[in-house]
């Protein structure tokens, strides 16, 4: 199971990576998360320009065996979705980078600090 150091996580298993401007992000799907849901078939996001408060929901994954709802890790706005998720499966075979979810404006870049590192994250997931 791969987690990146570079990269926060949520008990959701949720990752959001900051960009090098410092306020705008990517967000996805843990590979812990992808294993735990299975084939991916479909991802509905919500649209450019909506704003999310901290655990909101901005999205669904559903796999063959399940839906599960997406948590935004902190809060902001949705300025983008991976254009490639038309291929839902891209999220299983590479969810820290080809297989990002949505791109956001932070609106508290602080706060992604606040959330778990890779140690607490491994901790978490027992990995």
């Amino acid at each position: 199971m791969t987690i990146p150091e570079d990269l926060r996580y949520t008990k959701d298993h949720e990752w959001i990576k900051l960009l090098e401007d410092g306020s705008t992000a990517l967000v996805g799907i843990t590979d812990f998360a992808q294993s735990e849901l299975g084939d991916i078939v479909f991802i509905e996001l919500k649209s450019a320009g909506t704003s999310l408060k901290e655990h909101e929901v901005f999205g669904t994954v559903e796999a063959v065996k399940t839906v599960a709802d997406l948590f935004a890790p902190v809060a902001g706005e949705i300025i983008a979705s991976n254009p490639q998720l038309d291929n839902a499966e891209i999220v299983n075979q590479d969810p820290y980078h080809a297989g990002w979810l949505v791109k956001m404006t932070v609106a508290n870049p602080a706060s992604v600090g606040e959330l778990l590192d890779a140690a607490a994250y491994r901790q978490l997931t027992g990995e």
